[in-house]
């Protein structure tokens, strides 16, 4: 299967220009595609439902949707009748097999006096993979400070460590939930895909990945995750997805539980994408 991870910018390119078609064309090739910064009804993108736009230019694929951002952007229409809409900024799960449950999962956040600090989020989905149900994840982690992102790292490490006994969406069954035994277990198999918005040598990168020990390598926890780059043999100092002025920066992960790293192929960043200011990374593993 191949999956990829793309921070789309709301769309918006290296041109400066919103185009939800140039976004659709550069991940159709995708089985499982995990997005981040998908607007609804923001002026900067045209105050377009982008849910809406790229599930439709991506019709093969089944889909959900987990705002971290959520507010108000109800309008009245010529006749004064309200038509509800809500302002949303989040992630994006995409996939051409079923996704059988998900959930959307607040992170913590900090409230900073003059930072700019948004409502992040972990859209958890549970695929149905040809080997059996694996949960894959977009996850979008704090641009603004280290502190708020070791605690988000703290509660994905908390949430990996209950998988599988948190009893999922929907536990048991009762008349009037007939459809309990559709509910998938919370498999521990689980790949988290996104922009965490750190760099290799960053401490929340080690409270995920385990510390680099120099005479055992990463030490990573069994509720912990490997790091894909450098598990498909990608270059340590390579991978990056951010290319700026101040420098180039690797800070989009594929991380994945240790259970899966058997069945991992590669891992590779598509240097060609134009529709981001991010780079897509690709993932192609045995699911």
């Amino acid at each position: 299967m191949r999956l990829v991870s793309y921070n789309v910018q709301f769309c918006t390119g290296k041109d400066g220009r919103v185009d939800i078609d140039r976004i659709a064309g550069e991940v159709a090739a995708a089985d499982v595609i995990a997005m981040q910064e998908v607007d609804r009804y923001w002026a900067r993108s045209e105050m377009a439902d982008q849910v809406a736009e790229i599930t439709r230019r991506l019709p093969d694929h089944h889909w959900v949707y987990g705002p971290g951002v959520d507010l108000d952007a109800s309008t009245r229409d010529d006749d004064g009748r309200l038509v509800n809409r809500r302002r949303q900024f989040g992630n994006l799960l995409l996939s051409r097999l079923p996704i059988l449950a998900s959930k959307n999962r607040l992170l913590p956040k900090m409230r900073f006096h003059a930072q700019l600090s948004l409502q992040r989020t972990m859209l958890d989905g549970v695929i149905a993979c040809p080997g059996g149900p694996i949960r894959v994840a977009s996850v979008h982690l704090a641009h603004a400070a280290g502190p708020e992102r070791l605690a988000q790292v703290a509660h994905l490490r908390r949430l990996q460590a209950e998988a599988g006994r948190d009893g999922g969406v929907l536990s048991a069954r009762h008349e009037n939930w007939p459809e309990g035994d559709a509910s998938p277990a919370w498999p521990r198999a689980s790949l988290l895909l996104g922009d965490f918005n750190m760099t290799p040598d960053a401490p929340e990168y080690e409270a995920l990945a385990g510390p680099d020990d120099p005479k055992y390598g990463r030490l990573t926890e069994a509720d912990g995750y490997l790091d894909g780059w450098l598990a498909a043999g990608g270059d340590p100092a390579g991978g990056h997805t951010k290319f700026e002025p101040t420098g180039n920066r690797r800070i989009d992960y594929a991380f994945l539980s240790p259970d899966l790293a058997p069945r991992l192929r590669a891992v590779e960043v598509d240097r060609d994408a134009q529709g981001s200011d991010h780079q897509p990374l690709w993932v192609d593993i045995d699911l």
